[in-house]
C-alpha cells in the first residue's frame, strides 16, 4: 500500500500529526484464551496507574483532543476511540471481545493513548488520502450506525470516507475473511512517539494471528 498523504488543511491545523502505518497478512479468529490472559493483565495494570481524571492528560489524547477543536470538532462529544476504551475500562464495563486481530489492536490503543484505525485492506479502493469531512458527510460506523463525520480527519480511498479517530465505517471492517490487515496510528504527538507500539503490535499479531509479510509505510 502507498504511503497516506494528509492534506493541505490538516496539516496547517495539526502540524505533528503523522499517520504510522503496519500492514500485514493475519490469520482471523474469533476467540484467543492466550490473547485475553494477555489483555486482562494488562488492563490490570492500567486500571492501576490510571484514573478517569487523568485520561484527558495523556499526551497523545491531550494533542488529538486539541486537533479536534482546531479542525472544529467538539471532542467531548465524539470521542476519540482511545479516550473512549480508556473511558470505558475505567468505569468498570471491561474491553469488548470482538475476534483476535481488533483484541490486539484495541489493548494497543488503550496501553498507548493513540487512537488506531483498523482495516481489511482488500476491501480498500485506490490511493488513500486524509482530509477533512464535508458538511452533512456521514457514514455506518462499526457498533455506531449513522455517524456524523463532518470536520473530523477522514480516510478516503476511490470509494469515499472509510476511517476516523473515533470510529470506522463498517465498509472496510476487519471480518472472518480478512486476510491482508491494515493498522493506521492517528498520531497526533509527532515523530517517534509511536515507534514502541508498532513493535509491540507486531509481536502481538505474530504471537496471537499468525501475523507475517509485514510492511510499514513511511509518513509524508
Amino acid at each position: 500500500m502507498m504511503p497516506i498523504l494528509i492534506d493541505l488543511k490538516i496539516r496547517e491545523r495539526c502540524p505533528r500529526l503523522i499517520l504510522n502505518t503496519l500492514e500485514c497478512q493475519v490469520s482471523f479468529s474469533h476467540e484467543n484464551e492466550q490473547l485475553w490472559l494477555y489483555i486482562e493483565k494488562s488492563l490490570i495494570e492500567v486500571r492501576r496507574v490510571l484514573k478517569l481524571d487523568d485520561i484527558s492528560k495523556i499526551p497523545a489524547i491531550q494533542k488529538a483532543r486539541e486537533a479536534y477543536k482546531m479542525l472544529g470538532k467538539d471532542p467531548s462529544r465524539y470521542r476519540l476511540s482511545a479516550e473512549a476504551l480508556l473511558r470505558r475500562i475505567l468505569q468498570g464495563k471491561g474491553l469488548y471481545r470482538v475476534n483476535n486481530v481488533i483484541d490486539i489492536l484495541n489493548i494497543i490503543s488503550v496501553k498507548s493513548g493513540i487512537s488506531i484505525g483498523g482495516y481489511d485492506i482488500d476491501r480498500i479502493q485506490g490511493n488513500v488520502i486524509l482530509s477533512t469531512a464535508d458538511q452533512k458527510e456521514e457514514y455506518y460506523a462499526v457498533g455506531r450506525g449513522l455517524l456524523n463525520i463532518c470536520n473530523m480527519p477522514v480516510l478516503r480511498d476511490s470509494i469515499g470516507s472509510f476511517g476516523n479517530p473515533t470510529s470506522d465505517s463498517e465498509r472496510t471492517s476487519v471480518t472472518d475473511k480478512t486476510k491482508r490487515f491494515l493498522m493506521v496510528f492517528f498520531n497526533f504527538e509527532g515523530s517517534g512517539y509511536a515507534n514502541e507500539w508498532l513493535n509491540e503490535s507486531k509481536n502481538l499479531l505474530i504471537q496471537y494471528a499468525k501475523a507475517n509479510e509485514f510492511t510499514e509505510t513511511l509518513p509524508v
